[in-house]
């Protein structure tokens, strides 16, 4: 197979884009319910290794019990356990939200930083989480990699590689930066919908005459 030239790519990825943009649009959208940033900060923790939806039944109940920053500081960690359990892993995330809001409580006077550094060192808080709030929130151009984002960037020849950090850092210099939020909101919902892990739907997919392994 010819390998693809830097101008040819630059052209389908221009494609690929015009194409998103006319199914999804170009508005941001999140799939997590959230009033506030802290709560967004919180639900994206939580959504490690579970579904939205399923983190939205537990931040329903959640934010109403724990109203505000200093609330979950001063949780109990086994009760914080219990309130969170359904989402797995609730050891380490019981944990990690506790520490992350006494952290912002005490240094950040209850407010979330935007600095990519001070929202990494935070506990709990990889790049993934940190560029969710840095792009919905505070509308800086950042590129979320999750397992959908990662999976179809690599079928759609824009990284070759499994690791998160690379593929962000690949995808930096291939998607124009008005695109970067969007790119992880539309390739989110392609995903779920058509570009499915275990059965994609190469025919019904709008993006097949672009993709080097449409079916």
């Amino acid at each position: 197979m010819k390998k693809e030239t830097k101008k040819e790519r630059d052209k389908r990825v221009a494609r690929i884009l015009e194409l998103l943009d006319k199914e999804y649009g170009t508005e941001y959208r999140i799939y997590l319910n959230h009033d506030n940033t802290w709560q967004l900060l919180i639900a994206v923790i939580l959504s490690a290794q579970c579904t939205d939806a399923r983190v939205n039944i537990v931040t329903e109940t959640l934010f109403k019990k724990y109203p505000d920053l200093s609330a979950f500081a001063a949780a109990d960690l086994k009760e914080l356990e219990n309130d969170i359990h359904s989402t797995g892993f609730y050891h380490n995330k019981a944990k990690n939200i506790i520490a992350c809001a006494k952290e912002l409580v005490e240094k950040y006077n209850g407010e979330v930083p935007s600095d990519i550094e001070a929202l990494t060192a935070l506990p709990g808080v990889g790049r993934k989480t940190a560029n969710v709030i840095r792009g919905n929130i505070y509308n800086i151009p950042s590129i979320v990699v999750d397992t959908h984002v990662k999976r179809i960037s690599r079928k759609l020849g824009l990284t070759d590689t499994d690791d998160p950090v690379k593929a962000e850092y690949e995808l930096m210099k291939v998607l124009p930066e008005d695109h970067w939020i969007l790119w992880n909101i539309d390739i989110i919902t392609l995903g779920r919908t058509i570009c499915t892990a275990r059965s994609p739907k190469c025919s019904e997919c709008f993006l097949r005459d672009n993709c080097p392994t449409a079916k």
